[in-house]
């Protein structure tokens, strides 16, 4: 998903205040805005929390009330919301880039306005909370109209949904806003931890956490990364065509496109659009998948005739890229929990033409029962995981996770791992992956099953995947760990394991 507005992001950030937002520094002071704005275009009411109607603002405020009342993800919610709308195109990239900034920006946002808001954000309506986070969130990080645009529509909405008071509050906060000059405007006091917490809007425990792991300098470059506009990339099925000449159909059609210098199935395209809705993507020419992602299934490295084992498959683009790699020659059993999630790996394999492909469901930590034991000559362990990796794409993940969960689900993943790996025949291979930055999840799990599985040995500084990625991405104990600062892609941990003979 992609901003899509053309404004660009841009600038610091904040920290929710008065309890009312995710995670706080725990610093409290008044801040100021730029005069520079995404502004304001026409608008049109309907009640905080009903189906999106009217303008880009409008909807965009529908989403974000939504998703902090009801606990609505907004990645799905946005979808629907967009669908359900009239807007045009660049309307709708103006209510994707106000949704996600202003939640991904929410620290900042409310840090600066618990400086201008007397009674408190908490004690404010929702709706008009999220109004007047998403009005400064144009004004301190969007550059494409002027700021009194965005502060008049911000009062016109306050004026329809609510009272002369609301408006006159409005509007009060937000030229005192303007008159403020640069924010956020940070104490000395504030150690070097909190302040990334507030300027790149993390909660500030992910901060301690990756600074511990990896240093306070890529803690920060972490939580910046984060807050840009994600890539838009595909894979191209190898099978069908090659990527030298999609990209140039993709040239030849005015697309702003580049090979991908991570994978080498890769293109990365810039205001496409949603390739998804292309007849490359109907011919199955391409799949929609994150340029990491892509690196999962080369690791895995199946070959043609093999039996391959993919334990947690949905939605299916790994299954599907080992697939194409294996030209649909051999076996791949795709097994999802959820039968619905199955079916999306069987569409994508119908819609691909890969007859490969065999689909099941079964709780992964049950296929040690129903399937031969050393059976298969690749298993891919994509685990749940704690999704850290992937927060440029879901900024909710940032308010939504507690450090309790990366311990509750490090114990599953281990779990998992230990469970299929007697599956794997002797000299077979298995990869483990994961889209978080933890370290609980990844090189420690990893760890611990070598430790207690001497007949397993690490093999992943031998493949393809790490000679291109070394130098940038990080050898974390015996696999490698992609940073989302490295390549502008999620954040990724890949372990490859080799059953010794």
């Amino acid at each position: 998903m992609s901003a899509g507005s053309g404004a660009d992001r841009r600038g610091p950030h904040v920290q929710p205040s008065g309890g009312n937002g995710p995670g706080a520094a725990g610093a409290k002071q008044a801040g100021g805005g730029k005069d520079k704005s995404t502004a304001g275009k026409n608008h049109r009411p309907g009640g905080a929390g009903k189906p999106a109607a009217g303008s880009a603002r409008e909807v965009a405020l529908d989403v974000l009330v939504r998703v902090e009342q009801q606990g609505a993800y907004s990645n799905l919610l946005l979808s629907s919301s967009l669908q359900k709308s009239a807007l045009s195109r660049e309307d709708a990239g103006l209510v994707t880039e106000l949704v996600y900034g202003s939640i991904s920006r929410m620290i900042t946002l409310d840090y600066v306005l618990g400086g201008f808001v007397s009674k408190g954000l908490a004690r404010l309506a929702p709706w008009v909370r999220s109004l007047l986070r998403l009005s400064l969130y144009q004004l301190m990080y969007l550059d494409r109209v002027p700021s009194h645009a965005a502060v008049n529509e911000a009062v016109n909405i306050a004026k329809k949904r609510g009272h002369q008071g609301i408006s006159g509050m409005v509007n009060g906060v937000l030229r005192s806003v303007l008159r403020a000059g640069e924010l956020p405007v940070l104490p000395e006091s504030l150690g070097r931890e909190e302040r990334i917490s507030v300027l790149h809007s993390h909660p500030l425990w992910m901060v301690r956490r990756w600074a511990a792991e990896y240093g306070v300098e890529a803690a920060e470059a972490i939580c910046a990364a984060n807050n840009e506009p994600p890539a838009s990339s595909v894979r191209v099925n190898a099978a069908m065509i090659s990527r030298d000449a999609l990209l140039a159909q993709m040239l030849e059609a005015g697309l702003e496109a580049s090979a991908s210098l991570v994978s080498p199935y890769g293109i990365v395209v810039k205001g496409g659009g949603n390739l998804a809705l292309t007849s490359w993507y109907r011919e199955g020419c391409l799949s929609v998948q994150d340029e990491s992602s892509m690196l999962v299934a080369e690791a895995v490295a199946p070959e043609p005739g093999m039996r391959v084992l993919d334990c947690c498959a949905a939605p299916g683009g790994k299954s599907a890229h080992m697939g194409e790699l294996m030209k649909d020659e051999g076996w791949i059993y795709a097994n999802d929990l959820h039968a619905h999630k199955a079916q999306l790996v069987a569409d994508q394999a119908q819609r691909l033409g890969l007859g490969c492909i065999a689909t099941g469901s079964h709780d992964a930590l049950r296929l040690a029962r129903v399937l031969e034991p050393e059976s298969f000559d690749r298993i891919l362990l994509d685990a749940p995981c704690s999704g850290l990796g992937v927060i440029r794409r879901k900024p909710d993940l940032k308010w939504r996770k507690q450090p309790e969960d990366v311990a509750s689900v490090a114990a599953l993943q281990a779990e998992l791992l230990q469970s299929v790996s007697g599956l794997l025949k002797p000299g077979g291979v298995l990869v483990y992956s994961t889209c978080t930055t933890e370290q609980a999840e990844n090189s420690r799990i990893i760890a611990e099953f070598l430790k207690n599985n001497p007949g397993f040995a690490s093999v992943s500084f031998s493949s393809p995947v790490w000679k291109r990625l070394e130098g940038t991405a990080l050898a974390e104990g015996e696999g490698i760990q992609l940073l989302p600062q490295h390549f502008g892609s999620d954040g990724f941990y890949i372990a490859r394991l080799q059953r010794l003979l």
